[in-house]
């Protein structure tokens, strides 16, 4: 692991912020809903730059504000095109104001950019060096993007790769994962639940999964949270405005599969069997 990252693999769920902060009227719920996470034990709080130019890290600036800081993990992305030795500090500077820090504990490039990765990773090391971020990391890199990361200086540093994954976006199982479980790089999944089945999955009528809950008296959606962070190996960011349902994404944490029941999952919900193209949403 990377310096203190051990810390983030150890913690299976944190709190997605993407879409929250936009609206002013759901702005206490989306508070007490990220308190409600805190307070129920989830330490890892992600945003960026991007979710809502600045206002979901507002939200999260407001929402931390009683809590002890180096009790709390923040992850906060940049913009590929803020991402050279001259913008990043810049917009990181930015980024630390609206959430009320004086650090941040991981930095990730929101996806791949024109800007040469040399000049990205030597920008976030002088972040590092200054103090004001912790670790730094990549976000919706595929298998070739990571490689190209790994050669230029310092670039091994890059602490946690963050992409869509979830039982219905399987497709990086095929040789992402594996590339990151052997460079020791940990997976931040983002959208574990398919943004609550609205990527036409169907998830919450299928027969099986249904079922299945059922059988363990729990909702679909705890048991597709449950099977992305199944081995122990990934950070899964669910996003929900929501208290009751913070609890319940909590509560996933305990769900376990037995062999027979992941056997089940994989016959309803191939798992890949070739390279497909990274999806980015």
């Amino acid at each position: 692991m990377k310096d203190d990252q051990t810390s983030i693999i150890q913690e299976t769920i944190g709190m997605g912020t993407w879409h929250m902060g936009d609206e002013p009227v759901k702005e206490q719920a989306e508070i007490e809903a990220l308190k409600a996470g805190i307070d129920g034990g989830l330490i890892v709080i992600d945003t960026a730059e991007m979710y809502g130019e600045g206002a979901a890290e507002i939200l999260v600036g407001k929402a931390i504000a009683g809590y002890t800081r180096s009790d709390l993990y923040l992850i906060s992305k940049v913009y590929p095109w803020h991402a050279s030795t001259a913008e990043l500090p810049q917009a990181l500077d930015r980024s630390l104001e609206r959430l009320g820090t004086d650090y941040v504990d991981l930095y990730l490039l929101h996806w791949p950019g024109d800007i040469p990765l040399a000049e990205t990773v030597a920008a976030m090391e002088a972040a590092k060096a200054a103090g004001k971020i912790r670790n730094w990391g990549v976000s919706n890199f595929d298998v070739p993007q990571m490689q190209a990361l790994m050669q230029v200086p310092d670039g091994s540093h890059c602490a946690a790769n963050q992409v869509l994954y979830n039982l219905g976006d399987r497709g990086i199982e095929y040789d992402l994962i594996p590339w990151l479980q052997e460079a020791d790089i940990p997976l931040i999944a983002y959208s574990p639940i398919a943004q609550g089945d609205s990527r036409g999955n169907h998830f919450r009528n299928d027969p099986l999964l249904k079922s299945m809950a059922e059988q363990k008296g729990i909702s679909v959606f705890q048991l597709l949270l449950a099977w992305t962070i199944r081995n122990g190996q990934t950070l899964a960011i669910p996003q929900t405005s929501d208290a009751q349902h913070m609890i319940q994404n909590i509560e996933a944490k305990q769900i376990r599969f037995s062999a027979a029941e992941l056997e089940q999952i994989d016959a309803r919900f191939l798992p890949p069997t070739k390279k497909q193209p990274l999806e980015v949403i």
